[in-house]
């Protein structure tokens, strides 16, 4: 044996004896023990979080070595918007943009990007050792995922859980798409609080920019200082000429925000949405999708929402109306977690789940410990989101993803359906009703091929349309809805597009399910609500939230911050076994990990001592061949007994642990049992028989060993599978071993 274990001249090719022998396929014996990977983004490279899937991989090994047919399925996830952005910033350094494509043509641009940046991270899991089935490998872009989404989809129309409507959405108009409100980042900023004169009142607003959409002034139902113009119409003058609005009462409206009189703009906040429903109000949109002021603010037309602002405060106060400006106005900003951009509050038509009944049933199983949460904080963190969990948009406005299979029948007499395309010659065709662009000559055809985005009045003046994987052949003109579904929506039926037929009969339930707890909301809870409408069973039995990987002092590794540890630079000077270790030693569940060089070198350190204890043995067991004697004296017979006890209680409380998932507990047990148990106390009381090279000391002793590396080789497979062949002289896997036998 060599006299220091050397990580990098061995892991790769134990990995392909790993692979050579079908190791990482779920053998034909056994109970089955099933867990799915998270899909890791398309194009994603490893980054320190990724380790945490070192979790997953520690429980495949174990319970493979506890005698189940243990299967790990992998994937990959398009992630929409976040592969479309990252492809739009590429375009954006060739001084291109995705308005120079028609839709089909993205696509296939942004699939291209994709097969050509894909597969580094299944490279990268290999470097750490992960027993997961590769030929199994589903993308949420794959045939069957696609059809499978499109039957949930067209289940839930005609079940009545789909519907669409013109809602307020948060939309990033740089980005191009809507964002749900787990995708909203909420900064604190300070601008300016303008006090404006609208009529007999002088009200607060950061937007003065929104005025021309305003339809009412609200106050407090209790605010006596206003009750006398309640239900009254009043002249307001503005920019514009003078505007007739009535005063209503509404007990959203905070008395003590600025003078207790709001201006209501139906749609351009969310709030005033709400009003506006409540009290029948007309919604003007005076902000387009692109951030600029549309045709209804006059001469502020076409400028962005920050410039219109400033230019309508200016004009504002030189009218005289404007009271005062408090220009320390400190309040909370809506902005994209992807771009970093302030999102508008826009009405636009996106699709819609009613989930009120879908998540009665999340909630009962929630409840009920039918899936077990841990930590067990999770569960009630779980069940507080579906409180306050309203009607889920499930369209967004980008290419990448799954299409909304929704054909929408083009009626020449009505203006109901609005496109914008690319034309034959790359010119950008500007919103406008389809109707019209035929009008002046332009085919159906051309339309269809150049087409961007597709923008259908929702309601009963709305078109109408047909669920359908395939364009309808009736003889009507159809145009394809340009949404795709939310990420979510594909991602959340995970379970059920992983497994075959015969699988989701022995191998569903799924039995564990490992993640961030950052997605706890936007995934599991997704999960099982798919599950639970199309199979009426759970998905999983178990929901593991992986820790925060964090730096040296304690804190979440972020680029921003530039505090993050490349994994493979890690691996390449320390090791798998040592980065893998560093991830679950002294960790508490739903705690921190820190991780450190100083961390990793420890835990190189581990993997080198237990080496050094196997070369050792080898080296003594090579000896026997002159032994003379094989009498054991009575303190070594005591000793060995000791030994042998202590193995027991070890493997014992071990299985508990692992069983409980608390690998951190179960493997500094054994780090605290190989150091200062086995090497430092039992090989220094058994020194003597040793030297004198005692046969049976050593077959107990080496029997003790055998055992601390099948319960470590979860935790550091490369370096306990290297020990194994070399300790047994043999081909064969310690995978193909058993923790129970005897």
């Amino acid at each position: 044996m060599n006299k220091r274990f050397e990580p990098t001249t061995v892991e790769e090719s134990i990995y392909n004896f790993w692979e050579k022998n079908n190791l990482l396929k779920a053998p034909s014996k056994g109970d089955p023990y099933t867990i799915l990977m998270p899909p890791p983004n398309a194009n994603a490279s490893l980054h320190a979080g990724h380790g945490m899937y070192v979790i997953d991989d520690i429980l495949i090994r174990y319970k493979r070595l506890m005698g189940f047919s243990s299967l790990w399925i992998p994937g990959v996830d398009h992630a929409g918007f976040e592969t479309q952005y990252v492809y739009e910033k590429q375009l954006k350094k060739e001084g291109k943009s995705r308005l120079d494509f028609n839709r089909q043509t993205l696509y296939d641009n942004i699939y291209n990007f994709v097969q050509e940046n894909s597969g580094l991270i299944f490279k990268q899991f290999k470097r750490l050792g992960f027993l997961a089935d590769w030929d199994r490998s589903v993308f949420t872009l794959d045939a069957q995922v696609i059809d499978y989404v499109y039957e949930t989809f067209k289940q839930m129309v005609e079940d009545g859980y789909v519907y669409r409507d013109e809602y307020i959405v948060n939309y990033c108009t740089y980005c191009g798409t809507s964002l749900a409100d787990l995708e909203v980042v909420h900064v604190d900023r300070v601008d300016p609080l303008y006090y404006i004169k609208y009529g007999p009142f002088i009200l607060a607003t950061v937007r003065p920019e929104t005025k021309f959409g305003d339809t009412a002034l609200a106050v407090n139902p209790k605010d006596t200082r206003y009750t006398q113009w309640v239900g009254k119409t009043i002249e307001v003058e503005g920019l514009l000429g003078t505007l007739s609005l009535l005063v209503i009462a509404d007990d959203f409206v905070d008395p003590e925000f600025g003078t207790g009189v709001v201006k209501v703009t139906p749609g351009h906040d969310p709030n005033d949405f709400q009003m506006g429903a409540r009290h029948n109000l007309e919604i003007k949109k005076v902000i387009d999708l692109r951030g600029k002021l549309t045709e209804l603010a006059g001469p502020y037309a076409g400028l962005s929402v920050q410039v219109a602002r400033e230019k309508v405060a200016e004009d504002l106060e030189k009218k005289g109306l404007i009271d005062h400006i408090d220009e320390q106005y400190s309040h909370s900003v809506q902005t994209c977690y992807k771009c970093g951009r302030v999102l508008e509050p826009l009405t636009i038509p996106n699709w819609f789940i009613k989930v009120d009944t879908l998540k009665s049933h999340v909630k009962r199983v929630v409840k009920d410990n039918k899936v077990k949460f841990f930590p067990a904080k999770s569960k009630n963190q779980m069940l507080d989101w579906l409180d306050v969990m309203h009607d889920w948009p499930i369209s967004r406005q980008i290419v990448w993803g799954i299409r909304i299979p929704v054909w929408y029948e083009v009626d020449p007499t009505a203006a109901n359906i609005h496109v914008t395309w690319v034309n034959k010659d790359g010119v950008f065709m500007g919103q406008n009703n389809i109707n019209r662009f035929l009008s002046e000559g332009h085919t159906f055809e051309e339309i269809e091929e150049g087409i961007q985005q597709v923008y259908a009045m929702p309601g009963p003046s709305g078109p109408t349309y047909i669920v359908s994987k395939e364009k309808p052949q009736n003889g009507k003109l159809y145009l394809q809805e340009t949404d795709t579904f939310d990420t979510w929506f594909s991602s959340g039926q995970w379970p059920l597009v992983t497994l075959n037929e015969i699988e989701l009969k022995s191998r569903f339930p799924t039995d564990f399910m490992g993640t961030l707890s950052d997605i706890l909301r936007f995934w599991i809870s997704r999960m099982i609500l798919f599950s639970l409408y199309r199979k009426n069973e759970i998905p999983f039995k178990n929901v593991y939230l992986w820790s925060m990987v964090a730096d040296k002092s304690g804190i979440k590794m972020s680029k921003s911050k530039g505090n993050v540890i490349n994994p493979i630079d890690l691996i390449e000077t320390y090791g798998a076994d040592a980065f893998r270790a560093s991830l679950v030693f002294g960790a508490s569940l739903g705690g921190k990990i820190v991780l450190s060089d100083d961390k990793v070198r420890a835990m190189r350190n581990f993997a080198n001592k237990l080496w050094n204890i196997g070369r050792l043995l080898k080296m003594y067991e090579l000896n026997t061949l002159q032994v003379t004697s094989n009498k054991v004296q009575d303190s070594d017979k005591k000793t060995l007994h000791e030994l042998n006890k202590e193995i027991i209680i070890l493997k014992n409380k071990y299985i508990k642990d692992m069983d409980a998932f608390k690998f951190s507990k179960a493997f500094d047990s054994l780090y605290e049992f190989v150091w200062h148990r086995f090497a430092d106390y039992y090989l220094e009381e058994l020194k003597n028989p040793i030297r004198e090279a005692n046969n049976v000391v050593l077959i107990e002793l080496k029997r003790a060993y055998d055992q601390c590396l099948l319960l470590l080789h979860p935790f550091v497979p490369f370096v306990t599978e290297a020990l194994w062949q070399e300790l047994h002289n043999t081909k064969k896997s310690i995978l193909d071993e058993s923790i129970n036998k005897d």
